[in-house]
């Protein structure tokens, strides 16, 4: 059987099919009001409802809650953040062991950043080891975080002995911002779950197939 030969469109054929694809603007509404909820943009979110009439699939009111939760994270407040999520619902963190895990994980962090060795160490022992215990799978994340005592971090004192060894890159990486962004991220994930949200925008995902269908079209 002869193999069938590749559909091969002109130009202007091709601008002819797209010119007659219809767009229905509510589909367009609604994907601009699902990137505005999930990235957490209150104030656009209201006003856009109000111009389009499209309500959100969400409480205004829990857009603020969110950002003021991811905002606690960012700014290293791990435990105002866990506070604000208890408040806003308690079964978030109750049914997530590996989010609540990667949360206090954070407070350690924090604890390292600050010097505050004696207060790391004994949560470490006293919260993380047995969390360590009961999911033998999130040691490696531990370890990986106690080592950071064992290295001269970014946030020592200029004073530090420049003998001192520099942690390697993948303990090092814990103090970056992108880790705290990390946390962040999952725990926005986690409540738009709760909230029967997605926890990802359509839009930007069909911007980059759409840059994708651009790219292949051009071989």
């Amino acid at each position: 059987m002869a193999a069938r030969k590749p559909l091969v469109l002109g130009v202007a054929e091709w601008e002819k099919k797209l010119n007659e694809v219809h767009v229905n603007k509510d589909d367009l509404n609604r994907l601009v009001m699902d990137y505005l909820v999930i990235e957490g943009y209150k104030d656009a979110a209201a006003r856009f409802s109000l111009e389009t009439g499209l309500r959100p699939q969400v409480d205004l009111a829990s857009i603020e809650d969110r950002m003021t939760i991811r905002a606690a994270i960012e700014r290293g407040d791990v435990e105002e953040a866990i506070g604000r999520v208890n408040e806003l619902d308690p079964e978030i963190l109750d049914n997530s062991p590996l989010l609540f895990f990667h949360l206090q994980q954070q407070r350690l962090i924090e604890l390292i950043r600050a010097n505050r060795i004696g207060e790391a160490l004994h949560f470490a022992a006293e919260e993380l080891a047995p969390r360590g215990e009961e999911y033998p799978e999130l040691l490696p994340e531990l370890e990986r975080t106690m080592a950071l005592l064992a290295f001269d971090l970014p946030s020592s004192s200029s004073t530090a002995s420049t003998a001192a060894l520099p942690a390697p890159p993948h303990v090092a990486s814990l103090l970056s911002p992108s880790q705290k962004l990390k946390t962040a991220g999952e725990l926005n994930a986690a409540i738009l779950a709760s909230q029967s949200q997605g926890s990802d925008p359509k839009l930007p995902q069909m911007l980059r197939m759409m840059a994708w269908g651009e790219d292949l079209l051009r071989t």
